[in-house]
Formats: structure tokens, C-alpha cells, sequence
């Protein structure tokens, strides 16, 4: 290659730098304009199950050799970006010295700009998302047997209570210092991406067997993914199932009839778009 045919391929690589920026410039005033529409229909500027859709598409439409965890990653910053377009955007985050790994998922998901506050305790992060300090709250995905079970605290009368609206990470989980998967609180009522997962809490007389909840999931048409038992007093279940299942669902009203006097409340606690397979962030041919 020759000097002359470098510069000129060099100039191209600028013309289509600059289209994209008009592409970019375009879209933020397209979005000023669905976030006068969403304002009219007062509905939330975050809304995690439309950028879950648009990246699966992207995702799915991909080719050729620039990876798709960074195609991914750059969807993100623009999404974030779009949301703090619309409407004040900040997030809590539980990051205590020991474990900075959700730190890192917080940043790659909702943008290395987004204002973002770290607490050591799942209780300050819950404080701040139902005190409107901050708009969502990423704590760590519950796991069987931890001392310090943070769902238990969405178990609430009030209708206003946060719930899960997202999963961390959504793609690859690129240069996070730990291990780690989380999920996301907050406000606004869930949607359906078209591939989702829906969280449960039940309160329960007495403790049951994780089975029976699951068989009688089953016997109502419901596929459950996990159960998990807070034993702590009256006997709490996380109960996550397969699809989007408002808690309006008939199904759930056969799950209630199944149990009978076995279980007190079944409450709804929000859920997420199933993020990105594996297979799915290889390069594409």
C-alpha cells in the first residue's frame, strides 16, 4: 500500500466518522422528541425492556469482524446517554471496599458519564431508590444462603415500592474486577422485551418445600427458574419464573388456588430482559 492510497483510505475512515456524528446528532433530536411524547403519556425516560429489544436486534443484524461485547458496550453509553437526554439519571450502587466488582457493572451498564453514588450497605442503596435520591439501585444478585438478604425488603404493603427492573451485565462482562451479577431496582412498571424472566415474593404462613412451589408453578403452567427462602420470622420466598407474567396473569391466581391456605401474599417484584447468551457476543462470520 502506498502512501497516497493509506491517506486516502484515511479520509474515508473521516467521512464516515463524520456521518455517524450526524447520525448521532439526528437521533438525540429524534429522542427530544419521544421524550416530549413519553412526558404527555407519563411514562418513565428509563425504560429498560426497549433497550434490551434494540440491542438484541442490533446484536442479531451484526456482521463482520468488530466484536460485538464492544458493539454492545457502545449501545450502552448511547442508551444512558439517551435516558440522562430526558429526564435526571443517577444511581446507587452497593460497593463496599471488598467487593468492587458491582461498581464496574453499574459503570459498563448505565454509562461511564452517569452520576453515581457507592454505599458498603444494601440497605442505604434501597433507602436511596425509594427516597427518589437516586433513580435506580444495583445490588448484588441474591444467592441461597447469604447472611443479609436485601429482597425480603421489597416484600412491602406499599404500592410504591421498588422493584427489579434489570440484570448486570446485559452483555460481556468485559474488564469487571470480580465475578459478579446483579440486579438492578427501581420505578416504573415492567414490560415485556420478548425474552424475560419474572420475580415473585410470597409470604407464607410456614415454610414450605422449594418442590411444592415449583410443582405447583408447574400445575398452573408456569415454568419456575429458581426458589429461595428468607426462614428469617414468617417464611418469605423469591420466587423467579420463565416469561413476562404480570401479576394480573390467571396463572398465578391457579398458583394461589394450588398452595391454598399455604401461602399468605404472592406479591410482584419486578423482573428482567434475560440478557445476552454467550454464543451471541461471538464475532460474527
Amino acid at each position: 500500500m502506498t502512501p497516497s492510497d493509506l491517506k486516502d483510505l484515511r479520509r474515508h475512515l473521516d467521512e464516515i466518522d463524520d456521518k455517524l456524528q450526524d447520525l448521532l446528532i439526528d437521533r438525540a433530536q429524534i429522542v427530544s422528541l419521544v421524550a416530549a411524547s413519553k412526558k404527555d403519556g407519563n411514562q418513565p425516560a428509563f425504560q429498560p425492556a426497549r433497550e434490551a429489544e434494540i440491542i438484541r436486534r442490533l446484536v442479531g443484524r451484526h456482521r463482520g469482524a468488530f466484536p460485538v461485547a464492544t458493539l454492545v458496550r457502545m449501545w450502552r453509553e448511547m442508551l444512558a446517554a439517551t435516558v440522562r437526554l430526558q429526564s435526571p439519571f443517577s444511581v446507587a450502587v452497593f460497593a463496599p471496599a471488598d467487593r468492587p466488582g458491582f461498581w464496574d457493572l453499574a459503570r459498563d451498564h448505565y454509562g461511564s458519564n452517569t452520576p453515581m453514588s457507592a454505599y458498603d450497605t444494601v440497605g442505604q442503596v434501597i433507602r436511596a431508590v425509594a427516597g427518589r435520591t437516586a433513580l435506580l439501585g444495583v445490588l448484588a444478585l441474591p444467592k441461597a444462603g447469604e447472611p443479609d438478604l436485601w429482597w425480603p425488603h421489597l416484600l412491602s404493603i406499599d404500592d410504591d415500592a421498588p422493584q427489579v427492573v434489570a440484570r448486570l451485565p446485559f452483555g460481556a462482562r468485559g474488564n469487571a474486577r470480580a465475578d459478579a451479577d446483579a440486579l438492578a431496582i427501581g420505578y416504573g412498571g415492567p414490560e415485556e422485551s420478548g425474552l424475560d424472566r419474572t420475580l415473585l415474593g410470597a409470604e407464607c404462613p410456614a415454610a414450605i418445600s422449594e418442590a411444592r412451589i415449583s410443582d405447583a408453578l408447574a400445575t398452573a403452567g408456569l415454568e419456575c427458574t429458581s426458589v429461595m427462602c428468607d426462614g428469617r420470622g414468617k417464611a418469605a420466598y423469591l420466587i423467579e419464573v420463565e416469561g413476562f407474567v404480570p401479576i394480573s396473569d390467571k396463572r398465578l391466581d391457579a398458583f394461589r388456588v394450588e398452595l391454598g391456605a399455604a401461602i399468605e401474599r404472592l406479591l410482584p417484584l419486578g423482573g428482567y430482559a434475560v440478557p445476552l447468551a454467550p454464543p451471541a457476543l461471538a464475532i460474527k462470520g
